[in-house]
């Protein structure tokens, strides 16, 4: 290989690196880097409120763990309008979550925007959903299995990732919900779901 054309490829592959590193930058994010926060210490759900049955959550192997009678926990810390939020979550068979943005705190089922957490439960709006707003019908998630979801609300756009692959991109043109917790669902008993490596992050200017 003549020498002119070794510099370039070495450049090239110089460059691919250096892209590389960045997606594996952005795709996997840290607390107290690049304006994320940490949402749960691993241990304890201190900053957490449940709205009902609080004996639905509990910590375990480093999870937070839904498990019981319907039940909603809120992270009480701040509240969110524009901003992001990405969890690691695992369902068992037939299960039934979801992970909430702009949530208002109060009995029953919140008021806010949820993106569903659910594989093979009878419900058609799958992992990925907004629900009641933007379906997803395919099962994208094995039961059993860890994956990333990230709900991004910025104005009246909710986009919604699943393992950083784009699935919802919604323009909500009434402007439901602009203010609210994020929150975190025991749908019903006998599911079963996990978080850990819970983040957020403001996108307010």
């Amino acid at each position: 290989m003549k020498p002119c054309l070794f510099f370039g490829a070495m450049l090239l592959a110089a460059a691919l690196l250096s892209l590389n590193a960045v997606d594996a930058a952005q795709n996997n994010p840290e607390a107290g880097k690049d304006g994320w926060i940490g949402m749960f210490d691993g241990k304890t759900l201190d900053g957490w409120k449940a709205n009902d049955s609080p004996d639905s959550w509990k910590v375990v192997d480093g999870a937070i763990v839904g498990n019981g009678p319907r039940s909603h926990l809120f992270w009480m810390v701040r509240e969110c309008g524009d901003c992001e939020f990405r969890a690691e979550v695992k369902l068992n068979h037939s299960g039934n979550s979801g992970m909430y943005i702009r949530a208002a705190f109060g009995p029953g089922f919140p008021k806010g925007y949820e993106a569903q957490v659910e594989n093979t439960s009878p419900d058609p709006q799958k992992t990925g959903s907004l629900y009641g707003f933007s379906k997803v019908l395919e099962q994208l998630i094995p039961d059993d299995t860890w994956y990333t979801q990230q709900v991004i609300a910025h104005g009246n756009h909710i986009t919604i990732a699943v393992n950083d692959k784009v699935v919802v991109d919604y323009i909500d043109r009434k402007n439901t919900y602009t203010n609210g917790y994020l929150a975190l669902q025991q749908h019903n008993d006998g599911s079963v779901v996990q978080f850990r490596k819970l983040l957020m992050r403001s996108l307010e200017p």
